[in-house]
């Protein structure tokens, strides 16, 4: 009797999960666990892996709308931090290469499209939002040798805002049920304001702790480069200015900065490039695109 009420205890707390975050049918299962002699701690993991399961499937339900609000949120928030960059001619550049990009791949087309700023940092680091906001630093610009390596950095984050991966780190299952009902549209009119307004600031502070501060797993880095390789083919670069990129980045990651904190090493993604480099064969314009970069770098 005592297994079926526990097996019925988790099955609440699943279930329940969604709401775990207001404390009532969470607390409900806490109880009836407690008066079992369940572990509490162990009730408590259930919920959160539960909450964290149920908002990555409603995640999945975002429009298009609300993760450009969202990562409009979290970019502003980004540029807050750090400076945006002020060369016009060189962002300019950046997103003609993004725009190659993005027009021959699968998603080509988002709310209010795709967007790259430079921010004005040594750092080396590149960051991509929900809804089509890319970040990449002066630093790492700089550590370019070619323009199929820049191709190759802005290819890996549009490969993140495609895979969606930003949206797996947003635990707060009351975004994504606000987002859902439509409620986050209204949130300059609505008489709960405040609370929406809160609501949306977790989970802005939930995606921005992951993009700059824990960055995404190993396994999205890994199949955001092997997405990459797609999209630079497509797009007619070399995919090989990916490794080249990450041979770049081998020699000048120190001390755990940037990428060195929050990507795997470079090690492991020029393995992983180079076991599906060979599925991609590209006639070599090189040429051209080495002429255009140099003249852009003067």
């Amino acid at each position: 009797m005592k297994r079926i009420l526990v097996i019925m205890i988790l099955l609440f707390t699943g279930f329940s999960s969604a709401y775990s975050q207001f404390g009532r049918l969470g607390d409900a299962a806490r109880s009836a666990a407690g008066a079992l002699g369940i572990d509490g701690d162990k009730v408590d993991r259930a919920i959160a892996v539960a909450s964290a399961a149920d908002a990555a499937r409603a995640a999945n339900n975002l429009t298009p709308e609300n993760e450009y609000y969202l990562g409009r949120a979290v970019a502003a928030n980004i540029a807050g931090t750090y400076k945006i960059y002020n060369n016009a001619a060189l962002q300019n550049y950046l997103n003609k290469i993004c725009y190659t990009i993005v027009i021959n791949s699968p998603k080509p087309d988002l709310y209010n499209g795709y967007h790259v700023a430079i921010l004005d940092t040594d750092e080396i680091n590149a960051f991509a939002t929900p809804g089509g906001h890319i970040f990449v630093t002066r630093g790492l610009i700089a550590c370019a040798s070619s323009e199929d390596a820049l191709a190759a950095v802005i290819a890996h984050e549009i490969a993140h805002i495609q895979l969606r991966h930003a949206l797996t780190s947003i635990r707060n299952a009351r975004y994504v049920n606000a987002a859902i009902s439509g409620a986050l549209a209204g949130i300059g009119d609505s008489g709960n304001t405040k609370e929406l307004a809160g609501i949306m600031g977790d989970s802005v502070n939930e995606v921005i702790t992951t993009l700059v501060v824990n960055g995404f797993s190993s396994s999205q880095e890994l199949e955001a480069d092997t997405a990459a390789l797609s999209l630079l083919a497509s797009a007619g670069y070399q995919p090989s200015g990916l490794v080249e990129m990450l041979q770049v980045l081998k020699e000048k990651q120190q001390g755990g900065q940037g990428f060195g904190k929050t990507h795997p090493t470079p090690d492991a993604r020029i393995a992983n490039v180079n076991k599906n480099l060979g599925k991609y064969k590209v006639e070599d314009t090189r040429s051209f695109r080495t002429k255009r970069y140099t003249d852009i770098r003067r």
